[in-house]
């Protein structure tokens, strides 16, 4: 059997990597650059390593020409949104089109989807587009399936080779195909939803579901805040409980928890409906950053501040930059009137000019900032001691920890730093 993953990311590529083990599996991506790194043994999301990749058997392009005439084609393409919060579904299609132009009816080829969607749009949106462009018929010359990725960045406890993997496919033939690829993949087993709506459906409402209950922590932190109650300290003792949820507050963005609920109320309006829970916790969550941003402005007491944010990927101890709320905090802060500075240890300096337009700072070995924002909790940043971070800062200067990774400071009556937390 062979393989073409389209799409070599933080999805594609340990999917890729896992397949060429078992088969002949080719990894297409439209960017030369990438292509190039990940040959020369660098992988710049950090999921893969150098001996991985030399010793997996993978192929590597970024011609599509290569890739004509497979069997299995697992799309693994983004699924962000617009500046509208609508979903764009503009790299599907791109893919799409990709794949159309590289089929082969005498394969009867399989084209699986593993990007994000709200249910419908395999078979009513992808498969169509196949059947106009290729002009073949979708049943008979080609077949549809859908396995949603549950790709966590930077989690290396539950891999792509140690998860369940949730598969459909058009027919029951093409399920069992699915489940006999995916289950050479991983030790976790497959699951054989329903249909491919139902498997869609599952994916969309995993990362609507986290949004919600983080969601609610961030409401509560402000409710909690205006009666002068640390959220953290209730949350001690309420993880005591057997059966509490232990979220916790913070922004939320990345690619998937502050984007798929937007694809799920998308199709919700579409039928009539209104999502009142879904769009309520993300407008909670999107609204976070500036609550963060007034109360670090109100503990600073004074405007035109210099302040240094450690953190700008939407999560710790990865390199990824997509969807960070850290710049709502960054753009927040300016419009009280203060000057921000960046730092990350994990981010890529050039991605930072290039999403952002922000100039990463290193570290600072002087005392140049009124106020330190811990915003995303890299060991690097968390294992900053008082005595370095009150360097940092000029008399009477705030630490404003906003995920809790100095809480010692809090109660140091020795440190020479202010310290405020949510």
């Amino acid at each position: 059997m062979k393989i073409v993953v389209v799409g070599l990311g933080y999805v594609g590529l340990p999917l890729a990597v896992q397949l060429a083990k078992h088969f002949e599996c080719l990894g297409l991506d439209s960017n030369a650059a990438r292509i190039a790194e990940l040959k020369a043994g660098h992988d710049r999301t950090g999921e893969v390593d150098a001996a991985a990749l030399a010793a997996c058997g993978l192929i590597l392009t970024s011609d599509a020409q290569d890739c004509r005439g497979a069997d299995l084609y697992i799309v693994t393409v983004p699924t962000p949104i617009d500046a509208d919060n609508r979903p764009d579904l503009s790299p599907v299609r791109s893919a799409t089109r990709t794949v159309a132009a590289l089929l082969d009816p005498a394969k009867t080829p399989t084209i699986v989807y593993e990007s994000t969607v709200y249910p419908g749009v395999t078979e009513d949106i992808c498969g169509p587009m196949i059947e106009q462009l290729s002009g073949l018929t979708r049943g008979a010359d080609f077949f549809l399936g859908y396995s949603p990725e549950r790709i966590n960045p930077g989690d290396r406890e539950h891999t792509v080779d140690k998860i369940v993997k949730v598969l459909a496919g058009e027919n029951d033939e093409i399920t069992e195909l699915l489940a006999t690829v995916y289950g050479k993949v991983t030790s976790g087993g497959v699951f054989r939803a329903k249909s491919i709506r139902a498997a869609e459906a599952a994916k969309v409402i995993e990362n609507a579901q986290r949004d919600i209950n983080i969601a609610f922590i961030n409401e509560v932190t402000k409710i909690f805040s205006a009666l002068d109650i640390s959220v953290w300290d209730v949350l001690d003792a309420a993880r005591t409980k057997w059966n509490f949820l232990p979220f916790e507050p913070g922004l939320v963005g990345g690619h998937c928890i502050g984007v798929d609920p937007y694809y799920l109320s998308h199709r919700a309006q579409e039928l009539g409906i209104d999502p009142q829970v879904v769009l309520s916790g993300r407008a909670i969550n999107d609204g976070m950053a500036q609550w963060m941003a007034d109360g670090v402005h109100k503990a600073l007491g004074k405007d035109g501040a210099d302040i240094l944010i450690l953190g700008l990927t939407f999560k710790e101890n990865v390199p990824d930059l997509r969807n960070s709320k850290v710049i709502d905090l960054v753009q927040a802060l300016r419009a009280h009137g203060h000057r921000v500075a960046v730092h990350d240890p994990h981010a890529d300096p050039a991605e930072a000019q290039h999403e952002y337009g922000l100039d990463l700072a290193p570290l600072p070995t002087a005392a140049d900032y009124d106020c330190v924002i811990g915003a995303v909790r890299h060991d690097p940043i968390k294992a900053l001691g008082a005595a370095q971070l009150a360097a940092m800062l000029r008399p009477d200067g705030l630490v404003a920890d906003l995920k809790r990774m100095w809480a010692p400071l809090a109660g140091d009556g020795a440190a020479s730093v202010r310290y405020w937390s949510i």
